[in-house]
């Protein structure tokens, strides 16, 4: 592979001959080969709306050669109708604020527009990556702008797939509502519920995450375009601010808008954090539900068995015929991951020095790769898992007249002592409860009987009517 020789501040550097990145790009791969891994698509993609909505201000306000702008808009449009992806090179691990991604994006659309008007790559004689590409911009407000467009742009996915399992769920709690069971509070018997009411409460924890990010999602709409370095806005204006916020809205569709305190965006990732952190808290939820799931499903013999998960693949290397809930298990490593993820957030955010946040990179990667990964974890749980379960009536009932945890509706007629000695008795010997309190002539057996319906323990109120 031949190569082309261009110039910085630092001196010369040989580029590769075909590629469209330039010398600080180049740099950066000699500078940070740490993970093999790039820029993600979504950043991708907000960058170069970004350099587009830019071009476009840059014109507009007569700032900008048309003939050039023109050409970057070309460039850009072919980006993101998917071109060049592979010239985004940077490993994620880079330089404080994100500058080696953000020259890697003004290299690529500098030489693809040059070549656009007739030039080469790697001469900018007719287009340059600061002088044009970059032209009323800075690192300081291009990479922020970009982490929160690439947030919004993952975020219809993320929530259209959480309230999509929270629908599947509620699907399931509709389908389970008459099938009985014990309820289970520290991993004892508790008393008496429906497999319905259990995936209802499922369903709604998630909804209540899914909640909180689109709530989160509006403080990302608030952008520090045009704030240039330190948000003074040197070299960009109110009138190019305006005009390139509203560029962004028209091409993203998102209701954006310029920063209340250019100086507050600019310094903080605070309201990127918000967004880790709903997600956080999503993937709490998520990760609460995956696990119960393995649990009530655990046997087929030894286990609890109230539920039956769609079988996807063989259990075992070594075990024929087993069967596992692998569905579950990648879902609860996700919410790992995203628990991790926002832990790096939250360090990165926290560690922004005076005008600066220079930890935005990891920050952009973790919130980005959170996104993604939840989003597709949701997805599979409802496709592959939550749509097919079904549950075992008879199992669920056999377990609950196993259990004690009925004695608790006696406690308003005969007392939480006695109840308790009763239930004890009941454990000790194996005999039921409504036996015990028919022996020990503490209730009449027709009240009794009303009392001890598991299904009108289900629902608010005393049991069996209104205490004697």
């Amino acid at each position: 592979m031949g190569t082309r020789s261009e110039r910085d501040p630092l001196g010369e550097r040989a580029v590769p001959s075909d590629a469209y990145y330039g010398i600080q790009t180049a740099r950066a791969l000699e500078n940070f080969p740490i993970s093999g891994l790039r820029a993600p698509a979504h950043l991708v993609t907000a960058t170069v709306l970004i350099k587009k909505a830019a071009a476009l201000a840059n014109v507009a306000l007569q700032r900008l050669d048309s003939r050039i702008g023109d050409a970057i808009v070309r460039a850009a449009d072919e980006i993101l109708n998917g071109a060049l992806r592979d010239q985004f090179v940077v490993d994620v691990y880079q330089a404080g604020a994100g500058t080696s991604h953000n020259m890697n994006t003004n290299e690529v659309l500098a030489n693809r527009a040059a070549e656009l008007l007739g030039g080469k790559r790697g001469e900018y004689r007719d287009v340059h990556p600061n002088d044009h590409v970059n032209m009323g911009q800075s690192t300081n407000d291009v990479f922020p702008t970009a982490t929160r467009l690439a947030l919004l742009l993952a975020h219809a996915a993320l929530v259209t797939n959480a309230r999509a399992l929270a629908e599947s769920l509620e699907r399931k709690a509709v389908a389970f509502d008459r099938v009985l069971k014990v309820g289970r509070t520290h991993l004892q018997d508790a008393v008496p519920m429906t497999l319905g009411q259990e995936f209802g409460g499922y369903a709604a924890c998630i909804v209540r995450g899914a909640d909180d990010v689109d709530r989160a999602a509006e403080q990302l709409k608030e952008l520090n375009l045009g704030a240039t370095a330190v948000g003074t806005g040197l070299n960009a204006g109110d009138d190019y601010t305006a005009a390139a916020v509203a560029n962004l809205s028209r091409l993203t569709g998102f209701n954006l808008r310029p920063a209340e305190n250019r100086f507050r965006v600019t310094q903080s990732m605070g309201d990127v954090l918000a967004y880790s952190g709903a997600m956080r808290r999503l993937a709490v939820e998520l990760g609460k539900v995956a696990g119960d799931l393995r649990l009530l499903s655990m046997g087929p013999r030894a286990g609890l068995a109230e539920i039956v998960l769609p079988a996807v693949q063989p259990g075992s290397s070594i075990m024929p015929g087993k069967v596992n809930p692998s569905i579950p298990e990648m879902v609860s490593q996700v919410c790992f991951q995203v628990i991790g993820c926002d832990t790096t957030v939250c360090m990165a955010a926290e560690a922004g020095q005076l005008e600066l946040n220079v930890m935005m990179p990891v920050i952009a990667w973790n919130a980005t790769h959170s996104s993604t990964i939840l989003a597709n974890a949701m997805d599979s749980l409802r496709t592959r898992c939550v749509d097919g379960i079904e549950a075992d009536a008879e199992r669920c009932r056999e377990l609950l007249e196993r259990s004690t945890a009925v004695a608790t509706a006696l406690s308003p007629y005969i007392g939480y002592a006695k109840t308790a000695e009763i239930a004890k008795e009941s454990v000790r010997t194996g005999r039921p409860i409504r036996e015990l309190v028919l022996e020990h002539g503490l209730l009449e057996a027709e009240k009794l009987d009303r009392i001890l319906s598991a299904e009108v323990m289900t629902k608010p109120g005393i049991a069996g009517g209104t205490k004697p």
